[in-house]
C-alpha cells in the first residue's frame, strides 16, 4: 500500500486507470491502525490489477471536501472506468467485509 500526497490521490480519482482502493486514515487513530492491517491482508487477496493506496485525511483537506469524507477509517473504492463516484465504507469490519466492498465495485 502506497502512501499518495493529495495532489496526486486527487488526479488518480479522476483518470481513468485500474480500479482504485483508497484507505482514509488518521497516524493516531487506534481503528485506522486495526483497519489497515485488514486491508494489507485483503491486498495480497486482491488481483494484482487494483491499486490500493493509502491517504491521511489531515493532510487532504480537499478531498474531504469534495468526496465529504466524514469519519476514519474509511475506504473509498472506485472503479477503473471512473465513470461513477468512488463508494465511500465506514465499516470496516473484518478481511472478509473488505474484500466484499472491493469486489462489489471493481468486478
Amino acid at each position: 500500500m502506497k502512501e499518495r500526497n493529495e495532489p496526486e490521490l486527487l488526479n488518480e480519482l479522476e483518470t481513468a486507470g485500474p480500479p482504485l482502493v483508497v484507505f482514509v486514515y488518521t497516524p493516531l487513530c487506534g481503528t485506522c491502525k486495526a483497519a489497515r492491517r485488514m486491508l494489507e491482508v485483503a491486498e495480497h487477496l486482491l488481483p494484482s490489477a487494483v491499486a490500493v493506496v493509502a491517504a491521511n485525511v489531515n493532510m487532504m483537506p480537499g478531498l474531504v471536501s469534495k468526496y465529504r469524507i466524514s469519519s476514519v477509517p474509511a475506504l473509498m473504492v472506485v472503479p477503473g472506468s471512473r465513470d461513477v463516484a468512488p463508494v465511500i465504507h465506514y465499516s470496516l469490519g473484518s478481511v472478509e467485509r473488505i474484500l466484499d466492498y472491493i469486489r462489489s465495485v471493481t468486478s
